[in-house]
């Protein structure tokens, strides 16, 4: 009778749920229902049929108690979620005027307390230059537009080829041989079109890169060859910006984030001089595992984001090494070097 009891009570709540009755009114009225049969069972005597049948009041007193804790539990869940929810969305309102549109939008992270309303606000009013809009410039050019980046930069002098769908996820293939800034910023305004895009259709070189570099907050560094590397990392170190770094080849890949500004190591620091042909090779010469650029590259995104919101710890000092053949990932810890000729003159 027991089984049968509650089972009537579920049947209860799931018809209720269904003709749309709010789930503390369901509870009140099961617990009215049990308050009922053990109050019944409490004052019949026990040798009553309806006692007997019904098993005593014990296992209802039981089933009562069981229920009032796990309701009061669901509520006091509640309580923590409204009050969480109250506590970042005021601070977005203090923080700036966000429109309803971005609320909603960015509503994921401001409930990040590590990150906020105030973090949200200073992804807003950033500006980021991603040098290299290939297979680690795609990822990293989607989060950071999703994220709601205010100002994206992109410079790249290539154009989509079809050996570039393989990974380039961000390209489709209609645009085969389009220039990828242009094709890049196409996508971001479909995705995002809060986000202000500045598209350099050209090679970076050092004539241009000091000039470039200082209208932006950080630089992203997705380029597959050392010497572009060479001109961020120089760049980034005369104008004090965050350099974040990403390179891959094959199965591996490795992250970092440079700023000798902040008391780390430049690239030049870790990487003195190119390698010797043939032992690190591009893309095109050794290949690539498709979704190991999706995986760098969001965390080239990951480390973005940090920066700018001011949120967490990056990896300035370290050099993240992911192994996608095997499905391993460590770091390395790095230092600033007294003998290099960009960051320690």
């Amino acid at each position: 009778m027991i089984l049968a009891v509650l089972s009537f009570l579920v049947l209860v709540w799931l018809i209720a749920r269904h003709f749309g009755v709010s789930q503390n009114l369901r509870a009140v009225s099961v617990f009215i229902i049990l308050i009922f049969i053990l109050g019944t069972l409490f004052i019949i005597p026990e040798t009553n049929s309806f006692s007997i049948v019904m098993g005593g009041w014990a296992p209802w007193a039981t089933i009562s108690f069981l229920f009032c804790i796990t309701f009061l539990f669901r509520l006091f869940i509640d309580v923590l979620r409204n009050k969480s929810k109250h506590v970042y969305l005021s601070d977005v309102k203090e923080a700036d005027e966000f429109s309803n549109h971005e609320l909603e939008r960015y509503s994921r992270h401001i409930l990040l307390k590590e990150l906020g309303g105030l973090g949200q606000r200073r992804i807003k009013d950033s500006s980021v230059l991603i040098v290299g809009a290939g297979g680690l410039g795609a990822p990293v050019i989607q989060y950071l537009a999703a994220s709601g980046v205010g100002t994206i930069g992109i410079i790249d002098h290539d154009k989509v080829s079809l050996s570039n769908l393989q990974r380039q996820v961000i390209y489709p293939a209609k645009q085969v041989g389009e220039q990828k800034v242009f094709s890049a910023a196409d996508a971001i305004y479909q995705l995002n079109s809060n986000v202000n895009v500045r598209p350099y259709n050209r090679r970076l070189n050092s004539e241009i890169a000091e000039e470039i570099f200082s209208e932006y907050d950080v630089v992203v560094d997705g380029t597959d060859n050392f010497e572009t590397r060479y001109i961020s990392n120089s760049a980034a170190v005369i104008t004090k910006k965050y350099l974040v770094s990403g390179a891959l080849s094959q199965w591996e890949g490795q992250v970092s984030v440079f700023a000798p500004h902040k008391g780390g190591p430049c690239y030049a620091c870790v990487f003195p001089s190119p390698p010797k042909v043939g032992l690190a090779l591009t893309c095109s010469e050794g290949g690539v595992f498709s979704p190991l650029p999706g995986v760098i590259g969001s965390v080239m995104a990951v480390e973005t984001l940090k920066i700018l919101s001011h949120s967490g710890n990056t990896l300035l000092g370290q050099l993240f090494i992911y192994d996608g053949l095997k499905g391993e990932s460590r770091k390395i810890k790095i230092n600033p070097s007294k003998k290099c000729p960009i960051c320690s003159i």
